[in-house]
This record gives structure tokens, C-alpha cells and sequence, in this order.
């Protein structure tokens, strides 16, 4: 990445009207309106490798979907897979959604479409834009929409190229900034002018005048800043664009640089004077200027004679109205403030995922909750674009009373919390399925678990040897683990005992732990600790610690969930530990079968290189060589076995050694080939490889090569300029045991340098080989005339930087000395 400067401090580095956080908030607010969605964001790569954070977010409650501001790159979410491959996602409803990425219906299980873009420039991620609208179940995203929304990305991301090659590097490490989504729609019928401020006009590239915005919220004047940007690029494209003769119908024409609708105002609630609730109207005035009046919302008197409680909210979830009867009910001020933050008994877990019902699906929720006083109220929440109408009404006690899962003692409660509880368990046991070392099991557990349940430390524990091995932790004060690291299971503590019973155990407070474990470090004196076997179809497999930092109750229904993850978390780490043997096992035979080095000739430098595939991948079979002849020549090989694991490692030893001896035996190149293919069809039908055989004479230059299925070679001028070879070849070993292996000559000058690699260097998901090919050729001419070591690790730098690399790569060079052709 270039630059200096991370995009989540560019606002005031830059201090220039495309400041990069006001470039990402314009854009998503085009790319909302373009589709007719209700919301959208931009999600960027942060600092830690692997991971993207929520940028920008508007027209919803930041807090209430605080489980997904951080996304890592190896999940199988949407956005994740978006960012991985290059190519979109769109789902216009939630069974699509269901079908492709169940872990993100099992946090979200609502009606809702969901549109997501890749935010390319050339070789460059910067992120994913998204757009969040109603469902449209049967009926697939319209050619239109996927033109418009393809079109803002575009953009975008070349805006954000430029910006990073201005010196801001695009990594976002801070929690996203949330904005209020501009109408463009007349204010409500009940505003009216607010006095004493009259309308001010302002540089749409300036942050407004401080004596509007003096006292009010940062996202409110953010979303101002945002509004003022694209009312006045839009006015001035219009000012500069002859007068269009397409029919309003043109709307489904190709993607164009305004958005849909023209903007000739745009409105935003806001929090302006305590107490009060606000609205923004916002007009174009001339020479890229702004003009702004500030309404007051007022309660209508029809409202206030109904007896049942009225509460308006903006898409932020702030209280922008309440009639007479709110105000009785809920106490005051409330104007400008989030409703469910500022009357606990409205939020909690269950009732917070009620909310997000509301904001994601537009359809009306109903619940119950009860009110401080002790009386039952029935809450019914209607959304749409731009706010939420909460109604509260008196309701009878019902049968079974539901409870807050946070409370101490507090059980899952009604069927609402329960399911709301869940959500997060499920998507853990969708994701178990999915993880395949050990470490991915853990960070499943500590990124799915520890928030289902509200904890915030967690350790596993794993069976070696009857003895107790950290293998993970995350909470817990640095060293104070490491005490307990190696215990035998023959040591009193609830960690070894739950192991051996085969039973949970579960403290509801610290001094709970104490009392029945006289004289046990603590890590705190306040908290609760749940101890978990980990047990796999009557197998010991380990233990697991989950720490809270408050006391708490477990219920009946969250001690049966604990105990049945802790099955699963034991199985899926039981499968990871076979899979790191195996994996251990193969990487050894590998790293045995690859040459330890390469023969030293004088008149022939070679370079081998060997990268594998990132953790969680199986070994895969890549292999090079370099031959000595009896007649002085030089085989230069290179061959990748299909598939992975000990299996393909075991091929790749055998083709080696199969190339080395035809080689050896005085064979031709293409006797070579053609041998070892009929050896490969012999040892294991079905198995494939493919292969690139040079055989070189040092002295001369002159070259026979024979490519079976392989990626074409590179070839590296004397003047520095670089080709892809076009040798001939023919099918991949193990196929056709008739097959033809077509010899091409080749020479090498003093001074060239020739590169053979597999496809694991060039190709990336949804990106054409071919471009991989020649980016990798543009790099072998930028390494120059260098060692040829680190031209080699030039070649292969960038693929060694990458968290998800799911092929591993092979790698040799041969150059020719300038002086290889001067007699001595």
C-alpha cells in the first residue's frame, strides 16, 4: 500500500474538499438512493492483515449492529467474499441470502436485499461498498441497478487511488462514522421555521458555519457536510450539462455520473438545542454554495389527545418527537437522544435485535416489555426510509414473563429472547464447520461465543499426554495463564475436574470460585466464570473458560446451549488437530523432497524458491529441480501435482524422482516428459500434473524445452525487456498415455534470465490468469539486472504478503552470466 497517512486521520490531514471519509459517505449515499435502498456503508481493509472495518455507515443505528463493524477477510460473509474474489454479490432477499451465506442470516434473520460492489483500481483493493433495501423475493437485482451500483464503485475507487497515491494510506482503524441519510424530500408538515437563526448560505467544500452546527452532534454535522457535497456537485454537473431530451423513463439507461433523481433539496433531522428536535433543509445557492434553514419539529394536537405513547426516531435511532402521553409514560427530555440507550428497560439483547427487525425489514414488530413501574406495555415499531414510529400501549402481565438474558440469575426468558439468544450460537456452529486449524477453531469460538454470551475472557485448554496445554486465550491478564499450562489431570481445579467428570461447571460469581477452590489465583474479584468440557464422541479432547466481567446467573436453557457448543467446539478442534498432523506430515515430506540446494555451475546462476499455501490450506504438491547431466547440460524442472496433503506431496516426491532419473539416463526432453507421464498414468490413474522440462547447455546458450500443461515461462531480455514464452506443449502428465510433448529450441544470451513458475504465483480468485501472468512479467522487468536472489524474492514478495493464498507457489530462475560467452 503507498502513503503515509491512514485514511481514518485523513480529514485532517488532507483538509481539501475530497476529504477521503466525505469521499466514502457521498458515494454511499448516491449509491443508496441509486438502488432505492434504506441503507449502506463502505467497509475498508484495516491495519491488522485480514481484517475489514465498517468505514462510513447511514441510514442505521451504528451500536445496534456494533457484531459486524469488523469482518475478517477468511469468514464467509458477503462482504468478505466480495473483497476476496473481485466480483459482486447481490441477494435480493433473504432466502437468496440463506442459500450462499446462512452465517449472516443467522445474525440477521430478516426480510431484506443486500447489494455489495468491489472497490477495484487496477491491481488495488481498496474495500467493499454496500447497500441495504427491501426485499424483492422472486425477482433477481435488475440489470439497471447492478449497471448503477458497478458505476459508483468504479468511481469510487479510482477517487480512493488517487487519494492513496496523494500519501493517505486507505487502512481504517477506527469504529465507523455514522450519518444520518439525506431525502430528498420536503420537511415534515408539522416543521416550521426556527427562530431566532435565519437561513445561512456556506462553501458546500466548508464545514458549516459554527453558529448553525455550535453544540451538535459529530455525525449530524458530518451528514451535513455530506448533503451540502452532493447537492452542489449535482447543481453544478446539471449547470454544465445541455438540457436532456430523454424521457423520464431514461432512468434505465447506462450508468451515469449524477445520480437517479435530481436533488433540488435535500432534509435531515438533527440534534440541534436539548430538548428540541430539528430539521435541516438544504438548497443549492449559486457559485458552489449551499443554503440552509433549520426547522423545528412540533407535536401535532391530534397526536397528544391520542392515550396511547408516540415516539418518533430518525434512522439513527434519536428521539425526534414524543406526544403527551410519551412524555407521561417515558419521562423527559428524551428529544435527540437514543431511545433504547437512555431507557435500559427498552434495550437489552432481545429488545435491541427488535429494533434492528424494524430498521432492516420495514415490517411491523411487535413486543412486550415492562415498564420500571412494573405494568406491561406492547410495543409496535413501524419503519420506513427516513425514521421509526415506536407505539406504546398498556398490555395484561403475560403467562410467561420474559427477562433480559443480561440480568444476573436471569434465565433466556420468552421465545423472542431465546431466539435473539441464539443467534449468535448458530452462526458459531456455522462457522465451526467451516474452520480447520486449531487457531481458526479458537478465533471462531472467541469472535461467535464470547458475544452470544456477553463474556469477555475465554481459554482453551488442550489434552497432551494427560496433561493441560494452553493453546488459547484472549481476555485474561498477560502471564496469568501460564500457570495453569501443563497441569496433569490429576490437579484440583475446575479446569482439570470438568475434563474428567464430563461435567460443566458454573461460578455465578468470583467469590463463588473461591469458596469452592480454597487458596485458586483469580485473575479479578469481581465476575463469572462457566468451566466447559470439551469432549468429542467420549473422547477428551480439552477444556474451555469463559470469563464475565459482572456476576451472573445461568439458567437452565444457557447451561443446555453451553454444554452442547462445547460438543461442538470439541469436534471441530478434535478434526483440526488431525488436520495440523496431517498438515505437518505433508509440509515435512515436502520440504524433504524439494532439493536442500542448487548445483553451482559458473556459467549458470539458478534460484529456487518455495512458498505454501497460508494456514488453513492443505500442502499442495509444487516442486522445481535442477539436473547435472553426464554430458555437462542443465534440466531445469518445475511441476505442480493436482490437489493437496500427503497425497500430493507423496506424487510430487515420486514425479521428482522420476524426472531426475530419465534425466540421468541420457533421455531427450521430450523422452523425459513423455516417460514420466506414462509413470504417473502407471503409479496412480486419475492423478495429474503438470510440468515444464528445460534441458540448457551452460557454455552455448541453446535450449530444448517442453511444457505439459504448465503455465508458459518468462523470459528476460539482455536489454532488460521481458517476454511470455509461447512453447507449444501438450496435455498434462497422467491423462493420455499417447500423448505428444512438442520440443521447442530456445536460447538464452549472457544476460537473460529465464522464470519458470506454477499458477499459484499468478492466479487470484476472479482475476483473468492472464493478468497475473503479466503483472509477474512487469516485475521481472522492474527487478532489473540485480542479484538474482533478490529478484527472486522481488517475484514472489507480494504473493507472501497474502492471508488468504489458497495454492502454494514454486519458483525458479536461471541467468546467464554477461561474461558466460568470453573464452577464457
Amino acid at each position: 500500500m503507498r502513503g503515509v497517512a491512514t485514511l481514518a486521520h485523513a480529514v485532517c490531514v488532507t483538509g481539501r474538499p475530497d476529504e477521503p471519509a466525505l469521499v466514502l459517505a457521498r458515494a454511499t449515499v448516491d449509491a443508496v438512493e441509486a438502488v432505492d435502498g434504506f441503507a449502506g456503508g463502505v467497509y475498508l481493509p484495516s491495519g491488522t492483515p485480514g481484517l475489514l472495518r465498517l468505514a462510513v455507515l447511514t441510514g442505521l443505528p451504528g451500536t445496534l449492529f456494533r457484531p459486524w463493524w469488523r469482518m475478517h477477510a477468511n469468514r464467509p460473509f458477503p462482504v468478505t467474499e466480495v473483497h476476496r474474489t473481485g466480483q459482486p454479490v447481490h441477494l435480493p432477499d433473504a432466502e437468496a441470502a440463506m442459500r450462499r451465506f446462512p452465517q449472516l442470516m443467522a445474525g440477521l434473520p430478516y426480510p431484506f436485499g443486500s447489494l455489495f460492489e468491489p472497490l477495484v483500481s487496477g491491481r488495488e483493493r481498496f474495500g467493499v461498498l454496500m447497500v441495504l433495501r427491501p426485499a424483492t423475493p422472486g425477482r433477481p437485482v435488475g440489470p439497471s441497478d447492478r449497471q448503477r451500483l458497478h458505476g459508483i464503485a468504479t468511481r469510487l475507487a479510482r477517487t480512493l487511488d488517487r487519494i492513496s497515491a496523494e500519501g493517505v494510506r486507505m487502512a481504517w482503524d477506527e469504529d465507523p462514522l455514522c450519518f444520518q441519510l439525506p431525502l430528498s424530500a420536503p420537511p415534515p408538515p408539522s416543521a416550521s421555521p426556527s427562530a431566532p437563526l435565519a437561513p445561512m448560505t456556506w462553501n458546500a467544500d466548508e464545514a458549516p458555519p459554527a453558529a448553525l452546527t455550535a453544540g451538535w452532534d459529530a455525525e449530524d454535522v458530518f451528514g451535513i457536510r455530506t448533503a451540502a457535497g452532493l447537492l452542489a456537485a449535482e447543481q453544478g454537473e446539471h449547470a454544465a450539462r445541455p438540457p436532456s431530451t430523454r424521457p423520464p423513463s431514461a432512468r434505465a439507461q447506462p450508468v451515469r455520473a449524477q445520480p437517479v433523481r435530481a436533488r433540488t433539496a435535500l432534509t435531515l433531522p438533527v440534534r440541534g438545542v436539548p430538548g428540541e428536535a430539528r430539521t435541516l433543509e438544504l438548497v443549492p445557492a449559486a457559485g458552489h454554495h449551499v443554503s440552509g434553514a433549520l426547522l423545528r419539529s412540533r407535536s401535532d394536537d391530534a397526536t397528544d389527545r391520542l392515550p396511547q405513547a408516540l415516539v418518533g426516531l430518525d434512522r439513527l435511532g434519536r428521539v425526534v418527537f414524543a406526544n403527551r402521553s410519551a412524555v407521561d409514560l417515558l419521562g423527559g427530555p428524551l428529544t435527540g437522544r437514543v431511545l433504547w440507550q437512555e431507557l435500559p428497560w427498552l434495550g437489552g439483547p432481545a429488545h435491541e435485535d427488535h429494533f434492528r427487525a424494524a430498521f432492516m425489514s420495514g415490517d411491523a414488530v411487535t413486543f412486550l416489555v415492562r415498564h420500571p413501574s412494573g405494568a406491561w406495555q406492547s410495543v409496535t415499531l413501524h419503519a420506513d426510509r427516513t425514521g421509526v414510529t415506536v407505539q406504546l400501549s398498556p398490555a395484561e402481565q403475560p403467562v410467561y414473563a420474559p427477562e433480559s438474558v443480561m440480568r444476573p440469575g436471569g434465565g433466556l426468558g420468552s421465545p423472542a429472547d431465546r431466539a435473539t439468544a441464539l443467534y449468535r450460537p448458530v452462526a458459531l456452529a456455522i462457522a465451526l464447520t467451516e474452520a480447520v486449524t486449531a487457531r481458526q477453531v479458537s478465533a471462531v469460538v472467541t469472535e461467535e461465543l464470547l458475544p452470544a454470551f456477553g463474556g469477555r475472557q475465554l481459554a482453551i485448554y488442550l489434552l497432551g499426554e494427560q496433561h493441560l496445554h494452553l493453546a488459547w486465550e484472549t481476555g485474561f491478564p498477560t502471564g496469568f495463564l501460564d500457570r495453569f499450562d501443563g497441569v496433569g489431570l490429576d490437579v484440583r481445579l475446575p479446569g482439570v475436574e470438568t475434563l474428567t467428570t464430563g461435567r460443566p461447571i458454573f461460578f455465578e460469581s468470583m467469590e463463588q470460585l473461591a469458596d469452592a477452590y480454597p487458596g485458586i489465583p483469580l485473575d479479578a474479584h469481581v465476575g463469572a466464570r462457566a468451566f466447559l468440557p470439551l469432549i468429542a464422541s467420549g473422547r477428551p479432547v480439552g477444556s474451555c473458560i469463559l470469563g464475565f466481567d459482572a456476576p451472573r446467573g445461568f439458567s437452565p436453557e444457557e447451561r443446555t446451549v453451553l454444554t452442547a457448543l462445547a460438543g461442538l467446539i470439541a469436534q471441530a478442534l478434535e478434526r483440526a488437530q488431525r488436520y495440523d498432523t496431517e498438515s505437518a506430515l505433508a509440509r515435512g515430506l515436502q520440504a524433504a523432497l524439494l532439493p536442500r540446494r542448487l548445483p553451482v555451475h559458473e556459467k549458470v546462476e539458478t534460484v529456487g524458491r518455495y512458498l505454501p499455501g497460508t494456514e488453513g490450506m492443505d500442502v499442495g504438491g509444487d516442486w522445481y529441480d535442477v539436473i547435472e547431466t553426464r554430458d555437462g547440460l542443465l534440466g531445469l524442472v518445475i511441476g505442480d501435482v493436482q490437489g493437496h496433503g500427503v497425497a500430493a506431496a507423496a506424487t510430487m516426491g515420486q514425479l521428482r524422482s522420476a524426472v531426475r532419473a530419465f534425466a540421468l539416463s541420457g533421455n531427450t526432453p521430450q523422452q523425459v516428459v513423455s516417460g514420466t507421464n506414462q509413470l504417473l498414468i502407471d503409479l496412480d490413474p486419475g492423478q495429474f500434473a503438470s510440468c515444464c522440462y528445460v534441458l540448457l547447455d551452460p557454455v552455448t546458450g541453446r535450449a530444448q524445452a517442453v511444457r505439459a500443461g504448465h503455465p508458459q515461462p518468462l523470459l528476460r531480455a539482455p536489454d532488460g525487456t521481458a517476454d511470455v514464452l509461447d512453447l507449444p506443449g501438450g496435455v498434462v502428465l497422467g491423462v493420455d498415455g499417447e500423448a505428444v510433448y512438442p520440443v521447442t529450441e530456445l536460447l538464452l544470451e549472457p544476460g537473460s534470465v529465464l522464470a519458470l513458475y506454477t499458477d499459484g504465483l499468478v492466479e487470484q480468485p476472479g482475476i483473468d490468469i492472464d493478468l497475473g501472468v503479466e503483472n509477474l512479467r512487469k516485475v521481472l522487468v522492474d527487478a532489473g539486472p540485480g542479484q538474482l536472489a533478490e529478484t527472486a524474492d522481488r517475484l514472489i514478495s507480494e504473493a507472501g504478503q497474502a492471508t488468504d493464498r489458497p495454492d502454494d507457489i514454486a519458483l525458479l530462475l536461471a541467468a546467464r552470466p554477461v561474461a558466460a560467452d568470453r573464452p577464457h
